[in-house]
């Protein structure tokens, strides 16, 4: 067969069947989806795959003039380690030949031994050959899908190859190998490192099969691979290469999708169109704007005493009277503090999963504190909580703000046993629980008098 007839027919093989099943993904564009989630992480996906290939070794220099085509075959196993970055391991068998039967005379001379030898070919025995490479998906041409059906790779990494190498000099009985490598010219293994560099692309036939199509170029690090001498210093190193197709199996759980073929900018595209994500997104600007709203009602106060309207308990106060905590005007200091003028019910806010007391509550307490050590009255500490949270937690925090006030109140004097605790946990709103400003006002400890 003419080499170059037969890598046109390839070449043209090679476009046809891309066109067909790029024709194909574009129809079922529509219908593919992915099951995998955008921040999920790579133990979402498979990663791991087998593959067996299967093609034609030629010798890639100008040593011989024409290039014999040999079957070459190897297996790869591959860990997937990002959408576009895996690691492969590949072994494969083969022979590399070529001839000068084109050149003037059907042979060339070469100096072998320091006697000029005509050199009609040669042929190398891959024994085997091993290496480690990266494989780097750099395109594909369905962008636009969660899941790509066409991807273009490219690879590079090292291995090592033993061979053994056999030359055929002009006359020596046309096409037969004669003289084989080595010394005293016996058979001979040899082992070289390679440099393996190549291009391909792969289809995806199902979840679990994509077929292949390489070319790739392994950079010896000799100049005898193809049975010429290393004594020849005008010879650059050998090359050969090996074009292939093959299939690859994905390994791993059914029901994951494989990492090879995720597109994660389509992924994150769906997602930024998803409905329900829209939803959230808007829920929680409403939320955020209620928060904002929320804020400035804490900072509104009409009667200017200080105290904002949420927490004013003596709206209205004239200006310049001097008021406590709850924005009511203080007692005259001439006059003394009687049982009275205390309410028997007093709130005190807190802040979000807090027991922590604010210090705008302090005033209310000194006055309450005042009350009791003058009467030597009995109070009760009632905590609550909103409904965010498990009612065993709500039940807990509520507990702790009642602690908090009789701490206060027993720290400024107050006998422990003239105060009451209790929690009473999400019970008794007095607001709804389905707004923040109604969550807002029951974080709170009532305080009643017995």
């Amino acid at each position: 067969m003419n080499y170059s007839t037969f890598k046109k027919g390839l070449a043209l093989s090679f476009v046809a069947l891309m066109g067909a099943v790029t024709l194909t993904n574009a129809q079922d564009a529509a219908t593919t989806s992915s099951s995998a989630k955008v921040f999920g992480g790579r133990a979402q996906y498979r990663t791991w795959s087998l593959g067996v290939n299967a093609g034609v070794l030629t010798p890639f220099s100008n040593d011989f003039q024409n290039a014999d085509i040999n079957l070459g075959y190897g297996l790869s196993l591959r860990k997937q380690l990002g959408h576009a970055f895996g690691i492969e391991v590949n072994g494969f068998r083969g022979k590399v030949g070529g001839t000068n039967k084109d050149a003037p005379g059907g042979f060339v001379t070469v100096p072998v031994g320091g006697i000029q030898t005509a050199i009609y070919g040669f042929e190398t025995e891959i024994n085997w050959a091993a290496d480690i490479r990266g494989v780097v998906n750099v395109a594909t041409v369905d962008f636009l899908r969660r899941e790509n059906s066409v991807n273009f790779f490219v690879t590079a990494g090292y291995g090592v190859a033993n061979y053994s190498a056999v030359r055929n000099p002009a006359g020596g009985g046309g096409e037969e190998f004669v003289y084989k490598y080595g010394d005293g010219g016996v058979d001979d293994n040899k082992t070289q490192p390679y440099v393996p560099i190549g291009a391909g692309v792969k289809f995806k036939v199902s979840d679990r099969v994509s077929f292949n199509l390489g070319y790739t170029v392994h950079f010896v690090d000799t100049d005898d691979f193809n049975g010429l001498p290393d004594e020849l210093k005008n010879y650059t190193k050998d090359k050969f290469a090996y074009g292939y197709g093959g299939l690859e199996f994905s390994l791993g759980s059914s029901a994951k999708p494989s990492l090879d073929w995720v597109n994660p900018l389509a992924l994150m595209y769906d997602e930024l169109k998803d409905p329900s994500l829209r939803q959230e997104v808007e829920a929680l600007k409403s939320r955020v704007a209620n928060v904002e709203k929320s804020i400035e009602d804490l900072k509104k106060d009409s009667d200017g005493d200080g105290v904002s309207d949420q927490f004013d308990k003596c709206p209205g106060t004239p200006a310049g009277t001097a008021v406590d905590g709850s924005g009511c005007p203080l007692p005259k200091a001439a006059e003394p503090v009687a049982v009275s003028s205390v309410s028997g019910f007093e709130t005190i806010q807190f802040e979000f999963n807090s027991s922590v007391l604010k210090t705008e509550a302090y005033p209310v307490l000194d006055k309450l504190s005042s009350v009791l050590r003058e009467s030597g009255g009995k109070v009760t500490s009632n905590g609550y909580a909103s409904s965010e949270g498990t009612a065993a937690y709500n039940l807990k925090l509520s507990k702790d703000r009642a602690n908090s006030v009789k701490t206060y109140l027993v720290n400024s004097g107050v006998s422990a046993s003239q105060v009451v605790t209790k929690g009473n946990g999400e019970a008794n709103p007095i607001a709804s629980n389905d707004t923040e400003e109604g969550r807002i006002q029951n974080r709170r400890v009532e305080t009643a008098r017995n």
